[in-house]
């Protein structure tokens, strides 16, 4: 994420032309003159390309096939968009695509790990970059951090957020998104996947981000759980989190292209603000965070300097994070900055529990903070359960670096095999964590095969 500002952009969108055809033996009136019209779903199904508005309550359910995403795309008016298994949604090449869930309105996109659906550039495979299209956006009424209705980046105009903590925007599963971020205002990129004030009645499950051209996942506000996210080769931020977002997220990962980084900014693992100011709007921004697995690029040749910290903690927000695996990052593992930020973590309000650190320069960081000194984070993480590791391989995992086949399982005496505990308010008796004994995103089980794909881009940013 570049600015939490308030984008109030306009976009220009495109309809495509109706198609005549019966609807329950009525007639309505599109605009054209013949007093009928075609739905949007047997438009979609007859030209195979979605665009404009999705409105009025329609329900558009879409056959397996392959779609092309032209423009901003928006389903609103309590209407909805429901993807088959195996579907391929391609961005047109011109009119760049973003499909935009708004409040009240849901999106269902479950594949299966062997029929994933796939969102993706429209350029021919060899040609395709980050930033090809925009990505997804959904928007919903759960909590937010902000006093008036906030609208969200990236040139699109919708607001977000409301008072519904356990609001429903739909569902995703076994999907990718590839090569999104398009920027519709200068630092103001569309995500590989935006949240605004989502809510926890929503599903996100098995979800991958590949060759994002800004942050993979942007959580502004919401209460929205997740489990089973991969963010791989991003140029920003691989989990931005601002606005008050509170919600659980379990079993995910992160992996940085050495060779692919936003050149304007920096990227991290985690970005994480309270609001652009650093105040102390409520609630708090607070994660919380068990069982990911970040992969930094270690310092391997050609790494560009713009890959910055695992962790970024700042502007008064609060977190949560235990039984994870931090590595090869290139700044620090755990980066805290602003007084509130260490204040909270000084005091406990923040949480820091049972993960194991590697990290190029600095395995932990205050950032010239009077709340506490580097050396003090370090001494109180240590005293938590956290490791200190001089090297990503002392963590043990089977082949993490690797761009087109990473294997982050743990190897047999790998330190990530045992350690992790679930105890504590917001952890003991949660229902959405599942209890594991290992630390990081895997233990024995691969839950990427089938579905995830790894393909390094190299020379073609």
């Amino acid at each position: 994420m570049k600015k939490l500002g308030i984008i109030l952009a306009a976009i220009t969108i495109t309809a495509t032309s109706c198609i005549k055809v019966d609807i329950d033996n009525s007639s309505v009136d599109s605009g054209n003159g013949n007093g009928v019209y075609a739905t949007k779903q047997a438009e979609i199904s007859a030209t195979k390309v979605i665009t404009g508005v999705i409105n009025d309550g329609e329900n558009v359910e879409l056959p397996k096939g392959v779609y092309t995403l032209k423009g901003y795309v928006y389903v609103n008016g309590r209407a909805s968009i429901k993807f088959a298994p195996g579907s391929v949604i391609k961005s047109d090449t011109v009119q760049k695509g973003a499909l935009i869930i708004e409040r009240n309105s849901k999106i269902f996109a479950c594949g299966t790990a062997s029929e994933p659906i796939v969102f993706t550039s429209g350029k021919a495979a060899g040609s395709r970059k980050p930033g090809d299209w925009g990505g997804i956006v959904i928007l919903g009424n759960a909590p937010t951090n902000r006093t008036t209705t906030p609208i969200i980046e990236g040139g699109i105009n919708a607001e977000y957020g409301g008072s519904v903590a356990t609001d429903n925007s739909g569902s995703l599963c076994y999907i990718r998104i590839e090569y999104a971020g398009i920027a519709a205002d200068p630092n103001s990129e569309i995500n590989g996947l935006t949240l605004g004030g989502v809510g926890s009645g929503t599903t996100i499950n098995y979800v991958q981000v590949s060759y994002g051209n800004d942050d993979a996942y942007e959580f502004f506000g919401g209460t929205v759980n997740a489990k089973y996210l991969i963010a791989f080769a991003t140029a920003d931020d691989d989990y931005d989190f601002d606005f008050g977002y509170n919600g659980r997220l379990q079993f995910g990962v992160a992996l940085r292209d050495p060779l692919f980084v936003d050149a304007g900014d920096a990227g991290n693992g985690v970005e994480c603000d309270n609001d652009a100011t650093g105040s102390n709007a409520t609630p708090y921004t607070k994660p919380s965070i068990s069982n990911f697995t970040w992969v930094g690029p270690n310092n391997a040749a050609g790494t560009l300097a713009n890959h910055n910290f695992n962790m970024r903690w700042r502007r008064a927000t609060q977190f949560d994070v235990r039984n994870s695996v931090l590595m090869g990052y290139m700044d620090a593992g755990l980066s805290l900055e602003s007084d509130s930020t260490v204040s909270f973590y000084k005091n406990g309000a923040s949480a820091f529990r049972n993960n194991l650190v590697h990290a190029v320069t600095a395995h932990f960081r205050a950032a010239t903070n009077p709340v506490m000194t580097s050396a003090e984070v370090e001494t109180k993480a240590l005293a938590d359960g956290n490791t200190k590791h001089a090297a990503a391989t002392e963590i043990g995992l089977t082949n993490p670096f690797v761009l087109n086949a990473p294997n982050f399982l743990p190897a047999a005496g790998s330190p990530a095999l045992s350690g992790a505990a679930f105890t504590g308010t917001g952890w003991a008796g949660v229902s959405f964590w599942t209890t594991t004994t290992f630390r990081g995103a895997f233990g024995a089980d691969n839950w990427m095969t089938g579905w995830a794909s790894f393909t390094p881009q190299t020379n073609v940013y």
